[in-house]
């Protein structure tokens, strides 16, 4: 029997059984360098600390509900949209989680809206902050369900908890008075003290004609806007160039 093998238990018994997969390189490792005990420990420890962080990351971004994983990395500059980097990199730096700010991303359907937000929230998430990304559709109906269960509490707070929360493809309808009074809301228990990230076909300023109460849009939007970063996005369809569709034509078109 092994050093390892008689360790592993021990390991297992300290919730710390994965450390027994990279002991015998790092013991080679070890011989091979002459490490001090102090060096050994240093460098298995980091290995298992690092292992954590990575399972951490995995877990969020599982729990974060993104409909694919995005990454700024993979955004094709090359499409037809026209937009403000200098806003962009600013809240990709990710500040405006640390100061409790929004970002709204606003322009045409299929501009790339709903990939910048979910890039925002995968950064935010490697960062080490938690992150839950609905549709506005998705949050209402959530809401409705929630009081039909006599859970609306625990619901609502489901939407509170998060250090950011995206809501995706606000204003496709005018909202009913329950709606409106459950987005303001919501937005009043965030503001201050966690962030949002709203996309929406609509621009901002047309936001208000969505509320059922006027009173409440202007209530919920002035908090918003004040404390936002605003980037517009206009362009060609950007999901136009992923189609299945475009690409046998642009590959024909070469021929």
């Amino acid at each position: 029997m092994t050093r390892v093998t008689e360790l592993t238990p021990l390991l297992k018994q300290l919730r710390l059984g994965q450390m027994a997969a990279t002991l015998p390189e790092r013991i080679a490792l070890a011989r091979r360098e002459q490490l001090d005990y102090a060096s050994f420990l240093e460098i298995i420890f980091s290995d298992e600390v690092n292992r954590r962080a990575h399972r951490r990351i995995e877990v969020h971004l599982n729990g974060a509900g993104f409909e694919e994983t995005c990454r700024l990395e993979d955004f094709d500059w090359t499409a037809s949209i026209t937009l403000d980097r200098r806003l962009l990199d600013a809240v990709f730096s990710l500040e405006f989680l640390d100061k409790h700010e929004h970002v709204l991303l606003v322009g045409p359907a299929g501009v790339g809206k709903s990939f910048l937000a979910q890039a925002l929230g995968y950064s935010a998430i490697r960062a080490g902050h938690t992150v839950r990304f609905s549709h506005a559709a998705d949050f209402f109906r959530a809401m409705a369900q929630a009081r039909v269960d006599n859970s609306l509490d625990r619901a609502f707070r489901s939407f509170l908890t998060p250090d950011l929360l995206i809501l995706d493809d606000l204003g496709l309808h005018r909202l009913t008075a329950q709606q409106s009074a459950d987005l303001y809301e919501l937005i009043l228990n965030r503001h201050r003290s966690s962030s949002f990230i709203i996309t929406s076909n609509r621009a901002v300023e047309e936001w208000l004609s969505l509320f059922d109460d006027p009173i409440l849009g202007n209530s919920a939007l002035d908090r918003l806007a004040n404390a936002s970063y605003q980037i517009v996005i206009e362009g060609a369809s950007y999901r136009e160039r992923l189609s299945p569709h475009r690409a046998l034509l642009n590959n024909e078109g070469g021929d």
